[in-house]
């Protein structure tokens, strides 16, 4: 494991499928290259922390979502944004296990974090 970390903000959803898929393709990818990974889902991408949401975006050539959201959940970190979720109406027990909900002051913790870098899609 490198001391490096990636912070990656996700905020599309089901209305834009390559967009939301590279966000986790990504965390996957510096996932296999031992790079600790923090994704987090705001705006749309919040269903995504949810059971059977990822199974509902479907992408021709790309990786499965609903096995890249597994391999965060193992490997990384998985958040869903505080306010995303009230407005949404999602709280923590409706969450797949290892997925949590923080605000922007966790956010901002961990992009300032030496060694860290971070990518919105």
């Amino acid at each position: 494991m490198t001391s490096q970390t990636l912070v990656i903000k996700s905020t599309a959803g089901l209305s834009a499928p390559e967009t939301t898929n590279q966000a986790f393709t990504v965390a996957a990818a510096a996932i296999a290259a031992g790079v600790r990974v923090s994704v987090w889902l705001t705006g749309d991408s919040a269903w995504f922390g949810l059971p059977g949401r990822a199974a509902e975006l479907e992408l021709e050539h790309a990786a499965v979502l609903a096995d890249l959201v597994e391999l965060i959940i193992a490997e990384g970190q998985l958040t869903v944004c505080t306010q995303c979720a009230v407005r949404r109406g999602i709280e923590q027990e409706h969450l797949l296990p290892g997925v949590r909900i923080a605000g922007a002051p966790k956010f901002v913790e961990e992009i300032m974090a030496p060694g860290t870098q971070a990518l919105v899609y």
